[in-house]
């Protein structure tokens, strides 16, 4: 690996104290495999490469009947579900399918499974295949595809009951 790149990976984890690690596999011939970032404070992935977390519950708790939970001009709030989040485990860019034109691994409707990738993320010219830790229906696709995508974003909302 280069010196310039090493640079760059230490000035992001300076530069981002949520990041805690980074870890870059070689694949055949020196080529760069795969890319995983994890949070600091976040076991460790050892099945894939994504980040999964249940959907934040209102910090507050629940309302009383009849008051109203948000301010004027914020969108109603999502009823409260037991969805899971896929979320971007690095900076890049998000494609749904393995080429234009191609089907998208996944999509609304879409059951899936531990280790099923969903989706790509390309960072520094290297295609990261992004995998499922969860089984069950995919909700809600909230990355546009080919469009920048940030660490922690979310991806999907997987209904694991579905």
């Amino acid at each position: 690996m280069k010196l310039d790149i090493i640079a760059k990976i230490v000035q992001i984890l300076k530069d981002a104290p949520e990041v805690g690690a980074i870890e870059i596999r070689r694949g055949l011939f020196g080529a760069w495999s795969s890319v995983r970032v994890s949070k600091a404070g976040h076991p460790s992935n050892t099945t894939g490469h994504v980040v999964v977390t249940p959907a934040p519950a209102s910090p507050a708790g629940p309302l009383p009947p009849g008051e109203v939970g948000r301010g004027a001009g914020e969108p109603p709030a999502a009823p409260k579900t037991s969805l899971l989040e896929i979320k971007s485990p690095m900076v890049g860019t998000f494609y749904q399918s393995p080429e234009p034109g191609a089907q998208p691994y996944a999509k609304v409707g879409t059951r899936v499974t531990v280790g099923q990738v969903v989706c790509i993320i390309e960072a520094m010219k290297i295609m990261n295949e992004i995998e499922s830790e969860v089984s069950g229906v995919i909700r809600e696709v909230s990355a546009q595809n080919a469009q920048p995508v940030e660490f922690g974003q979310v991806l999907f909302r997987v209904d694991p009951h579905g």
